[in-house]
């Protein structure tokens, strides 16, 4: 029974990563696509690279901006990137060392290991964390126009979704502290505000181990730059980890849409805290149980 669980599992990866192969054909910023890989750090995994083909750099503006029926800009998606992964500081325009972390944060970080991080046990990566997987908006209308927007990722926290209130809601005292938080948005000319107070302490920034206290408070700026760009302005303030508010920019790129294999789909992935997915494809160092030596 167990040999033939091994062998399900192996093939459910070998058919996912192959699948993705048969996605990057299109390539990447300009065309070529990366080989799918696992890059390791410490004897854990920091991402699996799919070769996610989005819309070369020479295509960008190749088409104009699209809006929705309601006449804001269409930010639907599917994008890759636009958030931290691996390092927060260096996926958001910052050099080495500026990251203003305080002491204790910084030791904390600099103790952490790859392999530890809650993301890689299926628990949620939060906000601003993408991964090499495409992602996208969700917008929902009801008679009284747009009510809520979700944040959906293909390889995301076991089936976890973000929700962005845009009712006009504000936030509600004594929010219990969760791993997305609570975020109200609004629109400011053509860019999506999005305001998110409440989260946990439990999740890092990125691999690295950049950790937040629950006194985060975000506010992330969407704009589309044209057809194939997006990008996100970052301000990130939590005065108990960090000695000032940071102000950090990510590049999201749009999924090629023309490509035969689903390119504006998100794939299903089903991911169960400790269920050791990689281990069955010889992925070592997935998750915190033993059962891939």
């Amino acid at each position: 029974m167990k040999k033939l669980l091994v062998l399900s599992l192996t093939l459910a990866v070998t058919v996912l990563l192959t699948h993705l192969q048969a996605q990057g054909g299109g390539g990447g910023r300009g065309g070529g696509a990366p080989a799918v890989g696992g890059q390791t750090d410490n004897g854990g995994v920091r991402y699996i690279n799919p070769g996610s083909p989005t819309v070369p750099d020479n295509m960008v503006t190749s088409q104009p901006i699209p809006r929705l029926p309601d006449g804001h800009v269409d930010l639907t998606g599917p994008w890759v990137g636009g958030g931290s992964n691996g390092d927060i500081e260096r996926d958001g325009g910052l050099k080495p060392g500026e990251l203003p972390l305080l002491p204790w944060a910084k030791e904390l970080r600099d103790k952490r290991l790859s392999k530890d991080e809650p993301y890689t046990a299926c628990l949620p990566m939060s906000v601003p964390r993408v991964n090499p997987y495409p992602w996208k908006f969700a917008f929902t209308y009801t008679s009284k126009g747009l009510s809520h927007i979700y944040v959906l990722h293909e390889t995301g926290d076991a089936g976890a979704h973000r929700v962005v209130y845009m009712d006009g809601r504000k936030h509600p005292d004594g929010l219990i502290p969760s791993w997305w938080g609570h975020s109200i948005g609004r629109w400011e000319g053509d860019s999506l505000i999005i305001d998110t107070v409440g989260y946990n302490d439990k999740f890092w920034f990125d691999s690295r181990g950049t950790p937040h206290t629950e006194q985060l408070h975000t506010v992330e700026k969407w704009t589309r730059l044209n057809y194939g760009r997006i990008q996100n302005d970052f301000t990130l303030d939590d005065p108990g980890a960090f000695s000032k508010t940071v102000q950090l920019k990510f590049t999201g790129r749009l999924l090629r849409p023309d490509l035969k294999t689903g390119g504006g789909d998100l794939m299903e992935f089903i991911c169960l805290e400790d269920n050791e997915y990689g281990a069955a494809a010889g992925i070592q160092g997935v998750g915190s149980g033993t059962s891939n030596k």
